[in-house]
This record gives C-alpha cells, sequence and structure tokens, in this order.
C-alpha cells in the first residue's frame, strides 16, 4: 500500500509542476501588461517636445484600452462556452492555452513600440493599428486565461483537493507576477540608451516585452506537455449550452454573481495601488531603482502565503481568511499613506499590503470554482470554462478601469514624458496620494460588506452539493 500512495504522489507531482509553471508564465503576462504597459505608454511611448499634444496621445490610448477591455466583457463567456465544447486529443483547456500565449506574447511585444515612429509621423494610423493590435491581443490572452484557470475543476471534484492543485499553481503565479516587478527595472534600464531619469526608453521597454513573452510562452508550453485533464461522468453534459443561453447560465448563478461582484469591488482597490508602486518610486521617492527590492520581498511573502494556504483552511473557513486579510490590507495602506519619502517604510506598508493578496485570489478562485457544481445542480448542465471565465472577466473589468485611471491620473499630476520627483507640485501629489490610498481603502470596505452579506457558498455546502449531485446526475441528464 506505502508503494502504491508513494506512486500516486510521484505521478500527481509532476503534472502540479507543469501546471505551476503555466501560471508562472501566465502571471509573468499578466503583469507586463496590467501594471507595466500603462508605465511605458505614459513615460516612453509619447515623449515629443509638445507636452500637450502627448497628454492628448496618452488619453487617447488610454480610452481606446478601457473601451477594447469593457467591449470584450461581452466576448469572453461565449469564449468560455467554445472552450467548453472543445474536443481534441490533446483535451478541452491545452490548444488555448498553448495557442492563446504565443499570439498574444507576439501582439504584446508589438505594442512596446511606436510601430515605426508612427506616433509622430502618422498619430492616427498609429492609433487605428493600436487598436486592432491590442484587440487581438487580449482576445488571445483572454483565451488563455480562461483556459489555464478552467483546468481546475477538470483536474478534481474535491474541494481540498483543488485547494492543492490551486495552491501550487499560484505558487508559480506568484513566483512569475513578483519576477517581474524584481526584472522590470533592471531590464529595462539595461536594454536602454537613455535612462530617462530611472525610467528607462523605448529599446529597453521593447526587450523587457519580449523577454517576458518568451517566458510566458515557454510556461505554455510546459503545462501542455506535463498535464492531463480527468474524464468523469459528472464533467459530461448530453445537452451543450447553446451560445444564447450562456449569459442565462451566468444569470441563474447568484453565488458566481455575487462572489463576482466582491471580488470586482476588491480588485479595483488592489489594482489601483499595485499600478502605482512604480509611480510612487519613481515620482514621489525619486528613485526606481529600490523597486526591485519590493519584488524580492512580494516573492518571498508572497510565495509563503500561498504554500500556507492548505494548512489555513483546514484550521479556518474562507470566509475568515478573506476578511483577516482585508483587515491587513487596509492597515498596510494607511502605512503606506504616511511613509512619504522614507523608502523602506513605503517597501514595509507595500509588501504587507501585497501579503493577504495571494490567499484572497485563492479563496475568490476556489469559490468561483465551487459554484461550477453549484449551477451544475441548480440548472442541470455542467459549464467549466462559462463559469471559470468570470474570474479572468472581472479581472479584464477590473484591468480597463484601473489602467484608465492610471492613464489620467499620471497626466493629471504630471508624472508624464521626462517628469522626475521634482517636477511633482505639492498638489499634485497630494492628489496622487488620495487616488492611490484613499479610493483604494474605501474599496476594501464596501468589498468586506458586499461577500458578508451575498457569498453563501462555503467548503460544507459544496461537499454536499456534490455528494446530492452524485446521486441525481444520471436522472438530470436523461
Amino acid at each position: 500500500m506505502e508503494a502504491v500512495a508513494v506512486a500516486e504522489k510521484k505521478s500527481s507531482m509532476w503534472p502540479r509542476i507543469a501546471y505551476a509553471c503555466g501560471t508562472f508564465g501566465h502571471d509573468v503576462f499578466y503583469a507586463m501588461l496590467a501594471t507595466y504597459f500603462m508605465i511605458f505608454v505614459t513615460s516612453n511611448l509619447f515623449s515629443s517636445n509638445n507636452p500637450s499634444r502627448d497628454a492628448y496621445m496618452i488619453g487617447v490610448v488610454t480610452t481606446i484600452i478601457m473601451v477594447l477591455r469593457v467591449a470584450e466583457l461581452f466576448i469572453d463567456p461565449f469564449m468560455g462556452n467554445i472552450i467548453d465544447k472543445t474536443k481534441t486529443r490533446w483535451g478541452r483547456f491545452k490548444p488555448w492555452v498553448i495557442v492563446g500565449a504565443f499570439v498574444a506574447a507576439i501582439t504584446l511585444a508589438a505594442l512596446f513600440t511606436d510601430f515605426g515612429g508612427l506616433t509622430v509621423t502618422n498619430p492616427t494610423l498609429y492609433l487605428i493599428l493600436f487598436a486592432i493590435v491590442y484587440f487581438i491581443m487580449d482576445v488571445f490572452y483572454s483565451a488563455k486565461d480562461v483556459a489555464i484557470w478552467s483546468m481546475i475543476p477538470a483536474l478534481s471534484f474535491d474541494s481540498h483537493e483543488r485547494e492543492i492543485t490551486a495552491t501550487v499553481a499560484r505558487i508559480g503565479s506568484v513566483f512569475g507576477g513578483q519576477l517581474v516587478t524584481i526584472m522590470v527595472m533592471p531590464i529595462v534600464l539595461y536594454f536602454s540608451v537613455n535612462q530617462n531619469g530611472g525610467a528607462g526608453d523605448p529599446q529597453g521597454w521593447f526587450a523587457f516585452a519580449c523577454i517576458g513573452g518568451g517566458i510566458a510562452t515557454l510556461g505554455a508550453i510546459i503545462l501542455g506537455i506535463g498535464t492531463k485533464e480527468q474524464e468523469s461522468a459528472l464533467r459530461e453534459n448530453k445537452v451543450e449550452t447553446s451560445f444564447k443561453d450562456v449569459f442565462k447560465v451566468l444569470a441563474k448563478n447568484d453565488q458566481l454573481l455575487w462572489i463576482a461582484c466582491a471580488y470586482l469591488i476588491l480588485g479595483l482597490g488592489q489594482n489601483i495601488v499595485n499600478n502605482f508602486n512604480l509611480y510612487y518610486f519613481i515620482y514621489v521617492i525619486g528613485d526606481a531603482t529600490k523597486f526591485s527590492i519590493l519584488g524580492i520581498i512580494n516573492v518571498v511573502i508572497g510565495l509563503m502565503a500561498v504554500a500556507l494556504f492548505p494548512v489555513l483552511t483546514t484550521k479556518f473557513s474562507r470566509r475568515k481568511l478573506f476578511f483577516s486579510s482585508l483587515a491587513i490590507m487596509t492597515a498596510a495602506l494607511i502605512l503606506y499613506a504616511v511613509s512619504g519619502t522614507n523608502v523602506w517604510m513605503a517597501l514595509v506598508a507595500a509588501g504587507l499590503f501585497n501579503l493577504p493578496q495571494p490567499l484572497i485570489f485563492l479563496v475568490v478562485l476556489m469559490t468561483i470554482t465551487d459554484s461550477v457544481e453549484y449551477g451544475q445542480l441548480k440548472l442541470g448542465h455542467r459549464d467549466e470554462a462559462v463559469c471559470l471565465c468570470v474570474r479572468p472577466l472581472v479581472d479584464k473589468l477590473s484591468g480597463a478601469i484601473t489602467g484608465g485611471i492610471v492613464g489620467l491620473t499620471a497626466v493629471w499630476v504630471g508624472m508624464t514624458g521626462g517628469a522626475t520627483a521634482a517636477d511633482i507640485t505639492a498638489g499634485g501629489l497630494l492628489k496622487f496620494q488620495l487616488i492611490m490610498f484613499a479610493i483604494p481603502v474605501l474599496l476594501l470596505v464596501i468589498a468586506a460588506f458586499v461577500y458578508r452579506g451575498k457569498v453563501t457558498l462555503t467548503e460544507e455546502e459544496h461537499a454536499r452539493i456534490v455528494e446530492e449531485l452524485e446521486e441525481k446526475w444520471e436522472d438530470m441528464n436523461k
């Protein structure tokens, strides 16, 4: 028996490592897109001798991104439906992960350029091409995002087993996301001809995009080679969900919608702070080189937090973890707001703010994953990717809104072009701090109230639902 147990442990270890390699690369890409692309746009893409024109172009690009990402919210559920219907010898999800990674990496690298100087020679053509390329990149990135996280309910029906799988995956994604924080400025500055006040030049940012895209694609290939979906009668539908019923599936799964609502509000506050961190080190502290230290801090504490998640869930409910995490993040924001130009206080506060984020992600991911069976019992058919697409859909909406806030705020307070910390006025600094700290605190409080009042899908309730499904599924699916 011991030999069998050891063999089973080994057989499950390598697929989890391969899966973690995929999520590692995936979050490298996500950090590049969600956080650092907008920094490139505001600090490097438009830096002519006409500040008003540059501000106008930044505003237009920011608006294009917001419009495209919001428009794609209506595409993602259908993408999930297409993925649910995919049948290949490699499985349902892996083809979308690999192809999505490859196309997204190429198009994002192109976005980290001015398309051969079109920003100056033909701004209108640049904006048209930018919109087309960004749309292609976002569609394929979304397909990969939905597919990679939709694999979790395809690997196990047990909540605890899902937590272990998600934990290993999240270790990979935390390491990937925070590695970008460590490597972004050293890579950008190493490949830059002009240091540009510590913000680097377009050549440096393009090199960063190519390296990050390559890492993301390699991770997707490793995932494709090393993982395999499990077959189960509970994963089979006699009647597939039609396109016209996709939004009906989402609308009738109330627990899915409420956890998504709480996550959206929370994500807005979280992303505002995360996206402004580098701005804070460049334009408030005045030393972008110290930002890499934050990446190291976040890797260490992030991996610790994720590794402890399975242990914490045996001692505390997901609800308690959620509220405790919000309390820590709120305290961190207060400390961050009073840190001023004190580098080490800012690093401690930013690290403390990051500490609970992987835990919250896993709580939300597990609740959304469990909502697959909740909806299956309630509606009579299973929609894995349609349900799991909600998490990246919410991330996309949050990223679109946050990107708009970041871009417009940067213009509003003067953090654009070749500006340095010395150029930021006291009034501009106050506006920046209100956006970066006061608004996120308010959003965290609202998210706590929504979660407390509306999310009722606990671990115990999910176990009861799975047990009932196992007894009734064959009859329900006739």
